[in-house]
């Protein structure tokens, strides 16, 4: 099988190569209900297969993905290896030709086909695959990343509460839930806001990396963890965001 990175121009130094940005503290809004354990242990294990099992992602395993979707020991919490062979191969992390048309530096989210495209220089553009807000949860428009958070808060806001009182020991009153890797946010989380407001929408991170490509979440656009680390690196506040 061709490996779909090179397939598209993909530069395996460019995309490893990190840019600018800064970080900021923030603990509003939120977008999932949180893992549980036996969810989260059966998300991440290790996948064994046997030779009738029907491949659903990369037919062998690659030494590049091995790296960037290896395991972060080094991390306030430590995120495991992610299974990438198990993703459909377009949403794996790759530099691409630009589609979007916008300037350099800016996001673009393409709902449609579950894509978040960060536009370079010269015609190209970092491709990550997300997860989006299911019907009746999702949000388009432009604005900008407000601001950045590692390893950020959860806070469910009252809207889901009330569709979700379970959630109540997560609301501001108690405080949120506290980063770790069963947070809904995951490893990170950029804020967007639009006319000065927040949106309550989140570009962050999940374990979950079997819901990436897929509508799932309340409305926020979901990355896996690995990936939501990289983009976070390469993106200062203030940065433009398009959701289409």
């Amino acid at each position: 099988m061709r490996n779909p990175a090179s397939s598209t121009g993909f530069s395996r130094r460019n995309l490893l190569r990190l840019g600018a940005g800064g970080a900021a503290a923030g603990l509003l809004g939120g977008c999932a209900a949180p893992q549980s354990t036996a969810n989260f242990r059966a998300q991440t294990a290790p996948i064994y297969r046997s030779d009738n099992q029907p491949e659903r992602g990369l037919t062998r395993r690659d030494p590049f993905y091995d790296e960037i979707y290896g395991p972060k020991p080094d991390e306030e919490f430590p995120l495991p290896a992610i299974p990438y062979w198990e993703i459909e191969p377009q949403y794996l992390r790759q530099e691409v030709e630009d589609p979007t048309g916008e300037r350099p530096g800016s996001i673009v989210v393409d709902t449609q086909q579950r894509f978040l495209y960060l536009v370079r220089e010269g015609g190209r553009a970092m491709r990550y695959g997300v997860g989006i807000g299911r019907d009746g949860f999702s949000w388009s428009g432009r604005a900008i990343v407000q601001w950045k958070q590692r390893w950020p808060t959860w806070t469910p806001p009252a809207e889901m509460i009330a569709r979700q009182p379970e959630l109540e020991p997560y609301s501001a009153e108690n405080g949120g839930m506290q980063p770790g890797l069963m947070n809904p946010l995951g490893a990170r989380a950029l804020y967007i806001f639009q006319g000065g407001e927040d949106t309550l929408y989140r570009l962050h991170g999940s374990p979950e990396y079997k819901s990436i490509g897929k509508a799932v979440s309340s409305g926020c656009v979901r990355l896996l963890n690995q990936d939501i680390c990289d983009l976070y690196d390469r993106v200062p506040a203030k940065t433009p965001i398009l959701v289409r």
